[in-house]
């Protein structure tokens, strides 16, 4: 049986086992849920919702996630582009979600519509190669973060995972979700978003800072709890984070992506040690 805490995640029966012992125990596992996003053109009196992209993702902080995945797809370029985005549609009876995220642009918004028809660039998760995806983004006009950006220590470096685990609600109770955090010059995590994909964890981080205007976040770093993969790297790009810091390993492509565009990629940062892929310069010793 499944009983529902709250939208991002839910009690079940389980049976525990151990070297002595074998019964059913309550656990509580991560929602995953669709995520439909869908987007109007506000200069198209009347138009119909255009479906832009559905992923699997941890229910909360849906508008934000949709604007995240249009900023890093480079499909809006200030929050003036937005009108509006909110959960939208049929509320489901089982979990109560609106598994919908509607985002109306604003009727002066110059946008790209057309780049809705082709394929956004892909990932490595897509079997596609990594040069097409590089080449991809430097179409998208992504500029270099080579002169971008604060200085950090050592200390503040390693100091950083604790504090994002100490901020990790759901994860501290279901074991199973990725964050994605935004930390500043002082080693202060100033926003933290969870969800059961990296990807989407990032894209919380991005829509938010964009509603908060705070885009290009220069000034910050960016922390993920799990690997960096050139997905990640492009997000932190695309919002002008030129830091990225990973708790576990990097892909040879988002080290390739960090070189190019000037950013500071750290991986496997645990138990004060850590290693640097790109961008040593901004790594106070």
């Amino acid at each position: 049986m499944i009983v529902e805490l709250d939208a991002s995640s839910r009690k079940i029966t389980i049976e525990r086992v151990d070297a002595d012992d074998q019964a059913a125990r309550d656990d509580i596992v991560a929602v995953e849920e669709p995520l439909e996003i869908q987007l109007v053109a506000g200069s198209a009196e009347g138009a119909a919702a255009r479906s832009v992209s559905i992923t699997m993702r941890t229910p909360g902080n849906d508008p934000e996630l949709a604007l995240g995945f249009l900023w890093s797809e480079n499909i809006i370029s200030s929050a003036d582009d937005v009108k509006s985005a909110a959960n939208t549609g049929e509320i489901d009876q089982e979990t109560g979600l609106q598994n919908i995220v509607r985002v109306e642009l604003a009727a002066d918004a110059e946008v790209d519509l057309g780049r809705l028809e082709r394929h956004f660039y892909t990932t490595s998760s897509c079997g596609v190669c990594g040069k097409a995806s590089m080449d991809a983004l430097r179409v998208t006009g992504a500029g270099s973060l080579k002169d971008k950006g604060a200085t950090f220590s050592r200390k503040l470096v390693t100091s950083l995972p604790d504090k994002l685990l100490q901020k990790q609600r759901l994860f501290s109770t279901t074991g199973g979700l990725h964050a994605a955090a935004v930390f500043d010059s002082d080693g202060e995590i100033v926003l933290v978003r969870e969800d059961v994909g990296r990807h989407n964890a990032v894209d919380k981080v991005v829509g938010a800072l964009l509603q908060e205007g705070r885009l290009p976040a220069h000034e910050y770093g960016l922390l993920v709890s799990g690997r960096a993969s050139f997905e990640l790297v492009q997000k932190a790009l695309m919002a002008g984070l030129p830091t990225l810091l990973a708790v576990s390993a990097p892909s040879s492509l988002a080290v390739s992506l960090a070189n190019e565009f000037g950013m500071t990629l750290v991986g496997f940062l645990r138990d004060a040690t850590f290693n640097i892929y790109a961008g040593s310069n901004r790594i106070d010793g």
